[in-house]
């Protein structure tokens, strides 16, 4: 926390002058590189983190200490940079101490304008950047007291932008959307829509969903409504109407999972197939360089070996069509070692033989792993742990759906996660949405739908 409290236009003498020192982290390099695209000059994983020669790195790291100096500290709060004429040279890495100097150099009482001498320097006293920049001065006082400087999480991955382009090409997917009765699921079908990832098939009581668009001021008039008398009835009439091919997706609206699960779980009239019918979490993390898939921690509870069996084949099988060409799944337990009175570490080393014999096909697993070792290659390393897999991860099963569950909000709500889902093992794709999902979280399950939905079409498959 720290005060700003400006020096107006009047107070402010030529020559008056002030300083400060800023310590840069790799956050602040890295960002700084990204902005200006000159990132050939660092590794994010590795140690060398710092900034080229060239003028729009140097610029704009030297011009952001600058920047900040006359903003916050003179003339601070209700300044304004309205011209710059700096030259640059040196460079900057991690660790270094960058010290900006300000001076008054000219006062312009058109427009309350002020020129300031500026120089940047390292803690060597090399000169990182120097010159003129004018500011227009405040005229009133301006004073922030507590002002907290947010903390920067570098996004290393973008790994949805890269679904929605996969998706572009695809045609959309006639998805019936189960009783969409309230804002969050009506518009967010009707927003998948118009980026061509679905044709919705609204399911419901037509008066509810009808009143819900006219409050919402939401446009459905392009869009078949099917009527129902409720939502248990629109579950059925979904279900009724994948099993037909009428419709060739499922996305939840305001029931509850449960409702539409007990429609689609029936052997003889439901959605199942041979396999175990699993859900699976695409979360984009924001400090893992790939996507992260995390199974099941949502429709099996407890899973036996036979269940799990299936979920890492549903989660490998997902990945290929991600475009993930060899995943790497690592089986979670709270150690690294088998031990009998664990069942989740006996169940990983099974699954891995059975990947040996081919009972598992598509992946390359290794298990038990703790988190850390799964998703840290320190912490691998320091563990003695040699392994494809430890790291690296692209998939995560985990042991049950109460420790799934966790771990994926806990990747949302504390690291700043994007997440998708979607449920698999059934004729045709289906997502859970939920009212706390965000607009991207919801269209980046509508692109993975899409994807799921167009590849069971290419390979003329009602499912696994």
């Amino acid at each position: 926390m720290a005060d700003y409290r400006n020096r107006t236009f009047d107070e402010i003498a030529v020559g008056a002058s002030e300083s400060v020192t800023r310590t840069l982290t790799a956050a602040d390099v890295e960002a700084l590189s990204l902005v200006t695209g000159d990132v050939d000059s660092f590794h994010i994983e590795g140690m060398d983190r710092s900034i080229g020669r060239g003028p729009s790195a140097q610029g704009a790291a030297a011009a952001a200490v600058i920047a900040g100096m006359l903003n916050r500290r003179l003339p601070g709060p209700g300044s304004t940079i309205i011209a710059s004429q700096l030259r640059y040279g040196g460079t900057i890495e991690v660790g270094d101490a960058l010290t900006a100097t300000v001076t008054a150099r000219t006062k312009h009482a058109d427009g309350h304008r002020i020129d300031f001498d500026c120089q940047c320097a390292n803690q060597n006293g090399n000169v990182i950047a120097a010159g003129v920049v004018t500011v227009t001065a405040p005229t009133e006082r301006i004073a922030y007291t507590n002002l907290a400087t947010p903390e920067l999480v570098l996004r290393y991955n973008d790994g949805f932008v890269r679904l929605f382009k996969a998706c572009a090409a695809l045609p959309p997917v006639v998805c019936a959307i189960v009783h969409p009765c309230d804002r969050a699921s009506l518009q967010g079908a009707i927003d998948a829509a118009s980026h061509d990832l679905i044709v919705p098939v609204l399911i419901g009581p037509e008066g509810k969903i009808r009143a819900v668009a006219e409050v919402e001021g939401i446009d459905i008039a392009p869009y078949r409504i099917i009527p129902v008398e409720h939502s248990h009835a629109a579950a059925a009439k979904a279900v009724e109407m994948a099993r037909a091919g009428q419709v060739h997706a499922l996305m939840k609206g305001s029931l509850h999972t449960d409702e539409l699960m007990a429609e689609v779980v029936p052997s003889a009239t439901g959605l199942r197939t041979a396999r175990r019918i699993s859900h699976v979490f695409i979360m984009d993390v924001p400090t893992y360089p790939r996507l992260l898939l995390v199974t099941d921690a949502a429709i099996n509870i407890n899973p036996d070996l036979e269940t799990k069996a299936d979920i890492c084949q549903n989660a490998i099988e997902l990945a290929h069509i991600l475009g993930i060409a060899v995943p790497k799944v690592a089986i979670l337990s709270a150690v690294e070692t088998v031990n009998p009175k664990l069942q989740g570490t006996l169940d990983a080393a099974a699954l891995c033989k059975m990947a040996d014999r081919g009972q598992i096909v598509g992946g390359l697993l290794d298990g038990p792993l703790a988190f850390d070792n799964a998703i840290s290659v320190d912490a691998a390393r320091t563990k003695g742990i040699v392994s494809a897999v430890a790291g690296q991860a692209d998939i995560l099963l985990v042991p049950d759906l109460e420790a799934g569950n966790i771990l994926a909000k806990q990747q949302q709500y504390l690291a700043g996660a994007d997440s998708a889902g979607i449920v698999l093992g059934t004729r045709v794709p289906i997502v859970l949405t939920s009212r706390a999902d965000s607009v991207r979280a919801r269209l980046a399950s509508a692109a993975v739908l899409k994807l799921v939905a167009n590849d069971r079409r290419s390979r003329g498959a009602a499912g696994p």
